[in-house]
């Protein structure tokens, strides 16, 4: 139940960062405007504060996890959103990233 907890954290997480820093970007780069960049800093805040519900207590550790799950989401969400289609180099790249997150997540530890 912790694990399923802490990867639908880490689920949420990613939707708040990365929405917010693709409606950043739109507000930006494609001159949408101030609205979409505030929504995008709002977005960004969320992710802040959804992070510091996990399990774990370890700011290190959730954040360099984190790290895994924000490049297998970014990839995601760029072919949801964008019409990004990745190659087999960034597929597997995102796997190799969310095995080192699981690894520093949830691997056994002795404490």
């Amino acid at each position: 139940m912790v694990v399923a907890r802490s990867v639908a954290l880490f689920a949420v997480a990613a939707l708040f960062e990365i929405g917010g820093a693709w409606l950043v970007w739109q507000g930006v780069r494609e001159h949408r405007g101030w609205i979409w960049i505030g929504a995008g800093v709002i977005a960004l805040g969320a992710y802040g504060f959804v992070a510091t519900l996990q399990p774990d207590g370890e700011f290190g550790r959730i954040l360099a996890a984190y790290g895994g799950v924000f490049v297998a989401g970014s990839i995601a969400w760029g072919m949801v959103a964008d019409g990004y289609r990745p190659d087999h180099w960034d597929v597997i790249g995102a796997l190799v990233c969310l095995a080192g997150m699981a690894l520093i997540m949830y691997a056994p530890r002795n404490h």
